[in-house]
């Protein structure tokens, strides 16, 4: 089996994680030699005021 855990930002559509975890599923069945129904995705959806970037968060970037 293989976990594959993807760290990324809110706000994208389900229409584009749903090809994200598509394409993931693909790439990682192909290179390791793993059945599609042996890969995991694991997506963590992180909002901008908990994710910061050169000391700043990214909702305060936004704002400036």
């Amino acid at each position: 089996m293989v976990v594959l855990k993807v760290t990324l930002l809110e706000g994208r559509s389900l229409e584009k994680k749903r090809e994200l975890v598509k394409r993931l599923t693909e790439v990682a069945s192909r290179i390791l030699y793993e059945p599609h129904e042996e890969v995991r995705v694991i997506l963590y959806e992180v909002c901008k005021d908990q994710w910061a970037a050169g000391g700043v968060l990214l909702s305060d970037k936004e704002g400036a």
